[in-house]
């Protein structure tokens, strides 16, 4: 009589990987999308720190918050090496404003 253990094992490892696929395409598919309705205020003006090797300074922003713009200051961020750094920012869509989330390209 043949063992059922390799078929378990098999169905194990199928089911794990299915799990794994279905919750990584579930993150992009819940990326929150910002929506104001009304534009931001202008930009504050940041002093940028010194460079400082295998990062680079993502600017401060006015995020949207509960109904009101609120202020984030800039930060760091690790470089990734063959990608350059797009900052987010507001976009106007009709009557409202979307924001457009940084990214590596």
């Amino acid at each position: 009589m043949a063992s059922n253990r390799p078929n378990r094992l098999l169905r194990h490892v199928l089911t794990a990987a299915l799990c794994c696929a279905g919750t990584l395409s579930a993150a992009s598919a819940f990326a929150e999308v910002i929506i104001a309705p009304m534009a931001p205020p202008p930009p504050r003006v940041e002093v940028v720190p010194a460079p400082r090797a295998g990062y680079v300074w993502d600017q401060g922003r006015w995020r949207w918050n509960h109904g009101r713009y609120v202020w984030a200051p800039g930060h760091w961020q690790p470089v990734r090496v063959g990608y350059h750094w797009v900052p987010g920012h507001w976009a106007q869509y009709g009557p409202h404003w979307r924001w457009i989330e940084g990214h590596w390209a």
